[in-house]
């Protein structure tokens, strides 16, 4: 993995610093002359696009962007290995190196750049960095301390924090939510079974209950009495809600559950464990991680090594080693851990980039990135399979490894790039995007959309149990991923297909007043739009829409005075940020591919879009994006995907410069 210097913390532009007149500026072309003609601009900025793109392309076909999360995932990996007892000091240091690097001037830690302080991902970073050595004292651990005092302490904390905490006695087990491990045993159709939590929940729920039934306690070397409001009352006690209320109910739950530990069958609760552990195990992927992300990873390898798993264990090994594998050594010495990896994302929308902006469909370079995803064909089932049993495998997963959660926007946007792609073996091409098509359809769920990894993962109970106080725990549908999916089927000349249909209907009733779409997967409105309209537009749905002139009217609305658009993540939160922050080359692309397939090519908007998209692009033929524009959660877990300031805006320059892809040719497909 090569190391990035561009995503570094910082204070976020305000405003009306990011809104600074550029629209006079004439395009300086790094190739030619100056120049003030916008189509002649596009081409030399996408031409220079192409050459960086194709320049970090890995041998193998495949493209990876750094996925830059926040420090959390950094402060957990030096727990766990405090926890296992296998910290050693290269690795101590270059985690504390990061960490220390990434706090503010306040002493605190956000979650993404410029963002706000946050409490719980203060407190994991004060204590990583006591772990690495630094002391109450240092002035930068004594202002993160007197922070973390001011915001009510360890005791206001999210469930996730305390469970670490508890996991060396700086939080009682007594004091957390209950997780019985006897959950696994429940069947899918009981409410609160595990296949009613998304994916990502699921895989970190299950191994949590082994730790949750365990309550292990490991010895350190310090206390952390300067994070407590009142170290002699760390946890005040909260009147409940009212018992006729879902929150007081399931307090109450909790509760029983708490007095249930105690009196749990021993035979049961150690069969549930074991059950537990092989559902583990069963889910190991081949490079050894879980699920393709790091989370899960750490607490499957806690729940396996509290049942007895020694740590030479061939599935502790294994798992261990895939952790290594998330780690981005910088070249100051800064070790940063990736939360997750997106090799079959990047290169799916990087083929789609490069043949947008001209390159030929028989370059090598595409039939590579072609032959890799094509090697990545998932053809088993996985946990989607427990909703969908009669459904036939296909699909494509985000990492390089994680074949039991292939997921649907990868689907589509693997098949999108695959027909633009000249391979010399069309069956094998045709094949895998016959069976990922028939897939895709058979994963809609019933109100006619699509979510991203299960099909009517929908069930509103999980989100409101004491353990689930951060980000999504399920997996609805969302107009995002509908959208790709609807676009995908247009261009398999399914445009007119029932489910697709289904699928549009779904997306027209989802727009918002203002005539936006909300970004699920992406920050924010911005990406739900420039999803659904090229979708819309490919599917038929005509620029004259109501719908479509609406959103056209939000994105000029909404465009900064320097002609980029910018939105930031306190727009999940905020309502006066929805369309608002400083301007971003990924989102500046999703509102000029959104206003290119409604027919805007001539606008004055248009022409300013792609203006700032040329004048911001390095010498390189890359843009610089500190800011996240991706999401895992939106607003708790916020993502800065590092190649989509290359591909989206190229795509989106090669739309301007050569039409639409697909326009008007939507052939009809065999096959399902």
């Amino acid at each position: 993995m090569t190391a990035t210097t561009d995503g570094s913390s910082g204070p976020l532009k305000s405003r009306a610093a990011a809104a600074s007149s550029t629209t006079d500026t004439p395009f300086v072309s790094l190739t030619g002359p100056a120049t003030s003609d916008p189509p002649e601009a596009a081409r030399h900025a996408a031409e220079r696009s192409v050459e960086y793109l194709l320049s970090i392309q890995d041998a193998e076909g495949w493209w990876k962007g750094d996925l830059e999360t926040n420090v959390t995932m950094d402060a957990e990996d030096l727990l766990l290995r405090q926890f296992l007892g296998i910290q050693d000091a290269r690795t101590t240091e270059a985690a504390g190196r990061f960490i220390r690097g990434e706090q503010r001037e306040d002493g605190t830690w956000a979650t993404f750049y410029g963002g706000p302080a946050e409490l719980s991902t203060t407190i994991e970073a004060y204590v990583a960095l006591r772990l690495a050595g630094d002391l109450p004292d240092d002035p930068h651990m004594a202002r993160a301390a007197a922070w973390i005092r001011e915001h009510g302490g360890i005791a206001q904390s999210r469930v996730f924090t305390r469970i670490w905490l508890a996991l060396f006695g700086w939080w009682k087990w007594d004091d957390l939510p209950e997780l019985p491990p006897e959950l696994i045993f429940l069947p899918s159709w009981f409410p609160l079974n595990i296949y009613d939590f998304g994916c990502w929940a699921r895989q970190t729920i299950v191994p949590l209950t082994v730790v949750s039934a365990k309550r292990p306690v490991r010895p350190t070397p310090f206390a952390l009495d300067e994070l407590h409001t009142d170290p002699a009352r760390p946890n005040p006690g909260k009147p409940l809600a009212p018992a006729a209320s879902w929150d007081g109910f399931f307090q109450r739950t909790d509760k029983a559950l708490h007095l249930y530990r105690k009196v749990a069958p021993r035979k049961l609760r150690r069969a549930a464990m074991n059950a537990a552990a092989r559902w583990i195990i069963e889910r190991q992927e081949n490079d050894g991680c879980w699920g393709g992300i790091q989370p899960p990873a750490v607490y499957s390898i806690i729940a396996l090594h509290l049942l007895g798993y020694d740590l030479r264990h061939p599935v502790m090994r294994a798992g261990l080693e895939s952790l290594d594998r998330f780690t981005v050594w910088r070249e100051d010495g800064a070790r940063m851990i990736e939360a997750c990896q997106s090799p079959v994302w990047d290169t799916c929308l990087a083929t789609i980039a490069l043949a947008d902006a001209g390159l030929p469909a028989d370059h090598p370079a595409l039939v590579k990135a072609a032959d890799w995803m094509l090697g990545e064909e998932i053809v088993r089932p996985g946990d989607w399979a427990v909703r969908r049993p009669q459904l036939a495998p296909g699909g494509w997963a985000f990492e390089f490894h994680n074949d039991n959660y292939p997921d649907i926007d990868d689907t589509a946007e693997v098949i999108l790039a695959l027909r633009r792609v000249k391979h010399p073996d069309p069956s094998q091409v045709e094949g895998a995007i016959v069976r990922a098509g028939r897939w895709t359809l058979g994963m809609q769920s019933k109100n006619g959309a699509w979510g991203a990894f299960d099909a009517d993962n929908t069930s509103a109970f999980p989100n409101r149990l004491p353990f689930c106080d951060f980000g999504e725990v399920i997996d609805p549908p969302s107009a995002d991923v509908t959208a790709h999916v609807v676009e995908m089927l247009a261009h398999e000349g399914k445009a007119h297909h029932p489910r697709t249909r289904r699928g549009i209907d779904w997306l027209l009733a989802e727009q918002e007043p203002n005539g936006a779409w909300f970004g699920r997967w992406g920050v924010n409105y911005v990406y739900g739009t420039g999803s659904v309209v090229p979708a819309l537009a490919a599917a038929g749905v005509p620029a004259s829409h109501p719908a479509i002139r609406r959103a056209v009217r939000w994105l000029e609305s909404v465009q900064n005075d320097d002609g980029g658009w910018g939105e930031d993540l306190r727009s999940y939160r905020e309502e006066e940020w929805v369309g608002h922050g400083a301007s971003t080359a990924s989102q500046t692309a999703w509102a000029l591919l959104a206003l290119l397939a409604a027919g805007e090519r001539g606008s004055k908007a248009v022409e300013r879009g792609v203006t700032w998209l040329a004048v911001t692009q390095r010498a390189d033929g890359s843009w610089d994006e500190p800011h996240f524009t991706g999401t895992g959660f939106p607003w708790d877990f916020s993502i800065n995907y590092h190649l989509y300031r290359q591909v989206f805006p190229l795509t989106a320059l090669g739309r301007y410069v050569h039409g639409e892809p697909f326009a008007g040719r939507a052939p009809a497909r065999k096959g399902g």
